[in-house]
């Protein structure tokens, strides 16, 4: 097997290295021509995009395929409906996920993919728009397509000019390209990309609201400004939130008491045994809107030094108290 693939050399870390360096170099300068290469054409490509009332099919055959999957996944996942289908399968049978409401993304680099340019023709009868990412400008995809994005190199990175390196990476550029204008287009927001990741840390972020992770009715720490410092303590003790809110007949918060605070008393050697919650309480604590992002809270966490916020309604009633550790097991920081 070796003698088929050639002569084993022994290993040149030096070669290896400039090898590395300038396939960086040479697919750099692919991009960066590319770029300069995008006109009106690409501007039609997206308008095309953003009028589709489907979704857009990305179809592309071996390196073009891998990229094609990323495409359409970076796509669907920045508001424009998206799908990959496999040009081999379209023709037994797979066509069938193609309806006259969407769009055709073909990748070919030579733009004579054999499999690809088999379904074109069903393709145009369904009057299905076709955009082209191809290198050669006259090749029966680009004659097909009703916009062409060109992908063309000078030269790939590969030291025999044969492995599609540069191109594949122009191909994956331009599918980016296209994602973050159409994105931009459609006026989609951080909140619309959470939704569809939310899974991830960003989705976590976004999605999560004080009111999913707070503790609420009995789990929260309350006494009236009446209250002894006996019984303020076994509130805090029993709720084991660190802190304990003083709040008056309605609901409403007039103060806090911590645990930093009873220990700020105790080594300023004051007395409290016999203080009242209202005589012990900080006036005007923090608090947070339960609609609020739980992201919010960590962030008055941080930026106030404190390790719980309390939690009102619209009436500013206490509702309920969310703490670091909440926070922390919701994945949220």
């Amino acid at each position: 097997m070796q003698a088929a693939l050639g002569a084993p050399r022994p290993f040149n870390a030096a070669q290896a290295l400039r090898l590395g360096r300038e396939t960086f170099d040479i697919e750099t300068a692919a991009l960066r021509a590319a770029g300069q290469r995008l006109d009106a054409h690409f501007t039609q490509a997206v308008q095309t995009i953003l009028h589709t009332v489907g979704r857009v099919v990305v179809m592309g055959m071996g390196k073009s395929g891998h990229i094609g999957r990323k495409i359409a996944a970076t796509l669907a996942s920045t508001g424009t409906p998206a799908l990959f289908v496999h040009p081999g399968e379209a023709s037994h049978g797979d066509l069938g996920m193609v309806t006259r409401q969407d769009l055709l993304l073909a990748i070919s680099h030579s733009g004579e993919s054999a499999e690809l340019n088999a379904v074109l023709p069903v393709i145009k009868r369904l009057g299905v728009p076709v955009i082209a990412l191809t290198g050669n400008p006259q090749s029966t995809l680009a004659q097909h397509a009703d916009a062409v994005l060109d992908t063309q190199v000078e030269r790939e990175a590969c030291p025999l000019n044969l492995a599609p390196t540069a191109s594949t990476a122009v191909q994956l550029a331009l599918g980016d390209a296209l994602a973050v204008a159409l994105l931009d287009a459609r006026g989609f927001r951080a909140e619309d990309f959470a939704r569809s990741h939310p899974g991830g840390a960003l989705g976590r972020k976004l999605l999560t609201h004080v009111s999913d992770v707070m503790r609420r009715g009995d789990e929260v720490p309350c006494v009236p400004p009446e209250a002894s410092f006996s019984t303020l303590m076994r509130e805090m003790s029993a709720k084991r939130l660190g802190a304990s809110a003083i709040v008056d007949a309605q609901g409403r918060v007039l103060g806090i008491f911590t645990d930093g605070d009873l220990r700020r008393r105790l080594e300023a050697g004051a007395d409290l045994r016999h203080a009242s919650a209202a005589e012990l309480m900080r006036p005007q604590p923090r608090t947070i809107t339960e609609n609020a992002l739980a992201v919010d809270a960590a962030v008055l966490m941080e930026e106030h030094g404190i390790t719980s916020v309390l939690v009102l309604d619209k009436h500013g009633v206490l509702v309920g108290m969310v703490h670091i550790g909440d926070l922390m097991r919701a994945k949220v920081i």
